[in-house]
């Protein structure tokens, strides 16, 4: 079913927005990877909602659990099950969206699929299901770290109509977490903050770009035709809540090139094979090529606003509903880990497809 993701390395993810708890379980990963809780929590704080005035002010610890598959600081090769309680809840604030369906937003299409929902902040359909998947990311970003020295970095790279383009190779994770927008130059991270504070006292919201650098991602890993990498990065970015598009390496913007722009030539650094260029962001016939894997994510402006808005009620009667509650004005500060975590998910998976494939590189 669509709660599972992965071949190899596989997470399952459980739990609604004000159930008693969200978690994860993960099959497939190997024995003897050093492993605890503070390996995982420091990217459930960089997703946890409340870290700044830009994001939803829900208070959670989000302090995770590993209740099985670990013994003595490592992993045992047998599932691991991560638990995050629930603490700030305030089904409340949601309790008009009992009855009234918020416009854009999963409310009325998971009545139609299973003429049931909760409603409670959202249910399974709130970005609080995101907790688990990040707590499942952290422990396949160890793996590809340790295993395979591979460093992966995203960064907002655009609010509305402000942008910046910034250097894929050389981004680093502390200067995209010096400013709480995630943003790693100062200039545009001000502005990006000055517009999101303008849209919230306005009771709006507001989308954007994220981008994600995969560092260091040998050749030979993708599974053509059907698994490819790049089909398969796209599937897990889209998979997040208020995402809308994704390009990898030069996406759209290479239609506007010709085969000798575009073209990426070989060269010999030493005695690997390098390109000059890396239009095809990594990634060619579905295989990566050694190069940095590099693409874009768009995400769109939160559903949930304190303006009132024309919609239906589950009796399919005309109404209107004005938002309530503590919601993201901006879901971009927060998703950037949450993009971080499904190319890492993505990767580990295809790392350990390829190595059970005794791939040429093995």
């Amino acid at each position: 079913m669509g709660n599972t993701f992965g071949q190899v390395f596989r997470v399952t993810t459980w739990g609604e927005s004000h159930g008693a708890a969200i978690g994860a379980v993960v099959d497939g990963c190997p024995s003897r990877l050093p492993l605890s809780a503070a390996d995982i929590q420091p990217d459930l704080d960089r997703r946890a909602p409340g870290q700044s005035h830009l994001v939803t002010q829900r208070k959670e610890s989000d302090t995770v659990q590993i209740l099985s598959g670990v013994y003595e600081g490592q992993t045992l090769g047998t599932p691991i099950s991560l638990l995050i309680p629930n603490q700030d809840m305030r089904s409340g604030d949601y309790r008009d969206m009992q009855e009234k369906y918020r416009p854009s937003h999963a409310d009325y299409t998971y009545d139609a699929k299973y003429g049931v929902r909760d409603w409670r902040g959202g249910g399974r359909t709130s970005a609080r299901e995101t907790a688990g998947r990040v707590a499942a990311g952290a422990i396949a970003r160890k793996l590809l770290a340790l295993r395979h020295q591979v460093e992966i970095v995203a960064w907002v790279s655009s609010v509305g109509d402000i942008h910046v383009d910034c250097d894929v190779e050389t981004v680093t994770l502390d200067a995209v977490e010096q400013t709480p927008i995630r943003c790693p130059d100062p200039a545009t991270a001000a502005a990006m903050i000055a517009r999101i504070e303008a849209i919230r006292k306005d009771g709006n919201s507001i989308g954007g770009t994220i981008t994600c650098a995969v560092r260091r991602a040998p050749a030979g890993w993708g599974a053509p035709v059907f698994d490819r990498l790049e089909a398969d990065l796209g599937k897990a970015m889209l998979s997040l809540p208020a995402s809308k598009g994704f390009e990898i390496g030069s996406g759209f913007a290479g239609t506007r090139l010709t085969g000798r722009e575009h073209n990426d030539p070989f060269y010999m650094d030493g005695d690997r094979v390098r390109t000059r260029t890396n239009h095809s962001g990594g990634v060619q016939g579905g295989i990566s090529n050694g190069e940095t894997i590099y693409f874009k994510v768009a995400f769109k402006p939160t559903a949930t606003i304190m303006t009132e808005q024309h919609t239906v009620n589950i009796r399919h009667e005309d109404t209107t509903l004005s938002g309530r509650g503590r919601h993201d004005p901006c879901v971009l500060p927060r998703a950037v880990p949450m993009v971080e975590t499904m190319a890492a998910l993505v990767l580990a998976d295809h790392a350990l497809r390829h190595k059970a494939g005794a791939g040429a590189g093995e």
